[in-house]
């Protein structure tokens, strides 16, 4: 008796596998094993890296409310350890939004702080 095998479903899946190689250079981009091993890898990178970019968005908030804290005369943890005993609750996104497009206010802020 043959072997049963299920093209329909194999041609499927590389279709779909090909298809998200779309744009990718060389044989990555159409021969069936490179390209499968292209898209793992980005898949994994892409898994890893929405966990990285919220790292890097508070690594990027804390640099700028530190470099606004100090024309104001205070290092970040002062800062910060006044916003928290101030009762002011702005979370980093917000103060360093402050510190770049409105300085008046981040001044405000630190001026509270430092009574």
């Amino acid at each position: 008796m043959p072997r049963s095998v299920n093209s329909v479903a194999k041609r499927a899946r590389r279709k779909k596998v090909l298809k998200q190689a779309k744009g990718y250079f060389g044989r990555r981009k159409n021969v069936w094993t490179v390209a499968k091993n292209a898209v793992d890898k980005a898949m994994l990178y892409s898994y890893r890296d929405r966990r990285v970019k919220k790292r890097n968005f508070r690594s990027l908030w804390i640099t700028r409310i530190n470099a606004a804290a100090r024309i104001h005369g205070m290092s970040y943890s002062k800062f910060m350890g006044g916003i928290k005993a101030g009762n002011i609750e702005l979370n980093r996104k917000v103060l360093a939004d402050l510190a770049m497009n409105n300085p008046d206010a981040f001044e405000a802020i630190a001026k509270k702080i430092k009574k």
